[in-house]
């Protein structure tokens, strides 16, 4: 059988979309799996070695959409599989030629004109994903390929990493944490003021320095961090998705908001704590059980929206007393209950 996987992008999505890759390899060892991605993400896909081949769309231009098409079409899919639920995704699993085109039900798109472009759906009842993380939602839709599975692995390739060693020699070998306070929306970006401070306290109470990490225009970010760190905190050296991947495979602990580098980091088994507020951590965020997210989601008035609408920015109220009760639990395995109501 020959299955296109269709997920062109964000890092943390493609991320949650890797076991739905491992579970139909597991399950079908000899079927051809290709996926296609945008050029912007592509490394992450090229670091997961069940796939026989990775399809890139180069850039949102017509050009570019009848490049990605000619080479989809190299190849006869049985199956479809898009699991973006958007409408430029759906169009792109039916351009690809496969005999069968699978997306969400309606009750769990993104967009609903992606509704017309499948052949079939997973049918999935309005609430039964209510509170389901986005891994298992995307694990479902192997159903319609006859693939039952609960299992979540991520096969993602070790590399050699350049900003990985200059860590491990500044460090000497001790035991260093991983901060990352930015994110593409604004609203999910605590303060870097409070990070600051997070990373004196590993420090002080848990004896690690912390690396910040930084992207594309958020090198000035990072320094606020250390700025306001008391010397605890250092900013990272430039990374890739490969550098980002083997930081996370050497560090005792992240913390992050909701964004691509804490999935990373989760996937490689970095034990995490997350600051999340307009996403529900419980379909976002971090998926081990072992895992703290501190959220501000029930008190949150703009529910995936990616600017803040309301007079008061739902993770203005975390403080860092919180977050470093979560590091305590995560590194200790003391329950403890991070909900506002347990404050009251």
């Amino acid at each position: 059988m020959n299955i296109l996987i269709v997920r062109l992008g964000a890092l943390g999505d493609i991320v949650h979309t890797i076991p739905a890759a491992a579970a139909l390899r597991a399950a079908m060892p000899d079927a051809r799996i290709d996926w296609i991605v945008d050029a912007r993400q592509r490394a992450i896909v090229d670091l997961v070695p069940v796939l026989d081949r990775v399809v890139t769309l180069q850039a949102r231009t017509l050009r570019a959409w009848t490049d990605a098409v000619r080479e989809l079409r190299t190849i006869a899919y049985d199956a479809a599989l898009d699991f973006q639920g958007l409408m430029k995704s759906a169009m792109l699993a039916r351009a690809s030629g496969a005999r069968r085109v699978a997306g969400f039900s309606i009750w769990h798109l993104r967009e609903k004109t992606a509704r017309p472009f499948y052949s079939e759906t997973d049918e999935a009842p309005d609430d039964e994903e209510s509170c389901e993380h986005v891994i298992h939602k995307n694990l479902r839709l192997l159903r319609v390929v006859g693939v039952e599975s609960s299992r979540i692995e991520f096969p993602i390739a070790r590399v050699e990493s350049a900003a990985c060693a200059e860590v491990a020699r500044a460090f000497d070998g001790q035991p260093f944490a991983l901060i990352n306070p930015a994110a593409a929306w604004p609203n999910k970006r605590w303060p870097a003021a409070r990070f600051g401070e997070v990373a004196a306290f590993l420090r002080d109470v848990r004896l690690m320095r912390a690396v910040v990490l930084w992207g594309p225009g958020e090198e000035s970010l990072a320094h606020e961090v250390v700025n306001a760190s008391a010397g605890a905190a250092v900013v990272a050296p430039p990374t890739d998705v490969a550098d980002l991947l083997e930081l996370s495979r050497g560090a005792a602990l992240i913390v992050s908001g909701d964004t691509g580098p804490l999935h990373l980091a989760a996937a490689v088994g970095t034990p995490s704590v997350a600051i999340m507020g307009p996403t529900d951590p419980r379909r976002n965020g971090p998926w081990s059980p072992d895992d703290v997210v501190v959220s501000r989601y029930e008190a949150c008035g703009c529910h995936y929206d990616r600017r803040c609408h309301q007079q008061e920015w739902c993770l203005e109220p975390v403080t860092v007393a919180e977050v470093t009760a979560a590091i305590q639990q995560r590194l200790s395995g003391v329950p403890q209950d991070f909900s506002p109501d347990a404050r009251r």
